[in-house]
């Protein structure tokens, strides 16, 4: 099949970053491609060269607790309106992991798009309680995980209706409701100018992105 010669230098581009988190919105527009993908491909090579050197270094701390962050961007694929997640756990100063990617069904609401990257953000939490209990031995007694929209945090205490609001939502979605009512998970509010998930949803101002990657522990 014959490929144009953007075509041929976007594949070229997500190939040399395919081990990379970011390649994914690459490979979903090769078959679409146009200057405007080809730019952006561009400008990701661009900064990745010019932040070459930076690390996440980890500090040895008496604090060692898990504390993960949680955020959506509603309705940000202006093709089809799914939402992105983005989920990042800290731990000794640093990322300890991260996810970012499209949701697969369309959010009916601000609140319904941050209740499904919380629910995954559980279930990661959940993974992290195992293994450290397995390398340490004894076991993390609760996750703390932030999110920044109270209508969500309510969804997982329970507290809207659950029929007019929350019955259509996806079963395997209250994953995370019946983990806060084991008492594995803890969900609190912070400011989503604290969110530091926020940058693995949305484009930001580069002195915001700055801001969060910082404090990601990124040196």
């Amino acid at each position: 099949m014959p490929v144009d010669g953007g075509q041929f230098t976007l594949r070229c581009y997500c190939n040399s970053t395919r081990y990379l988190s970011s390649s994914g919105s690459f490979v979903e527009v090769q078959l679409c491609s146009n200057e405007a993908h080809l730019t952006a491909a561009k400008r990701v090579l661009r900064y990745l060269k010019r932040t070459i050197n930076l690390s996440l270094p980890y500090k040895q701390t008496e604090n060692s607790d898990i504390v993960g962050f949680s955020d959506a961007d509603w309705a940000s694929d202006m093709d089809n309106r799914h939402s992105t997640t983005g989920n990042v756990f800290m731990m000794a100063g640093g990322a300890i992991c991260w996810l970012s990617q499209k949701q697969s069904t369309v959010a009916l609401s601000t609140a319904e798009s941050e209740y499904i990257p919380l629910s995954s953000a559980s279930q990661e939490a959940v993974w992290l309680r195992q293994l450290f209990r397995d390398i340490k031995g004894d076991c993390v007694a609760r996750i703390t995980v932030m999110e920044d929209n109270q209508g969500t945090i309510a969804m997982t205490n329970n507290q809207t209706n659950p029929h007019r609001r929350t019955k259509h939502i996806d079963i395997r979605y209250h994953f995370v409701r019946e983990q806060v009512q084991k008492g594995t998970l803890l969900i609190k509010y912070c400011y989503t100018k604290d969110m530091l998930a926020d940058l693995l949803t949305k484009p930001l101002a580069r002195g915001q992105f700055e801001q969060l990657r910082c404090k990601l522990g990124m040196a």
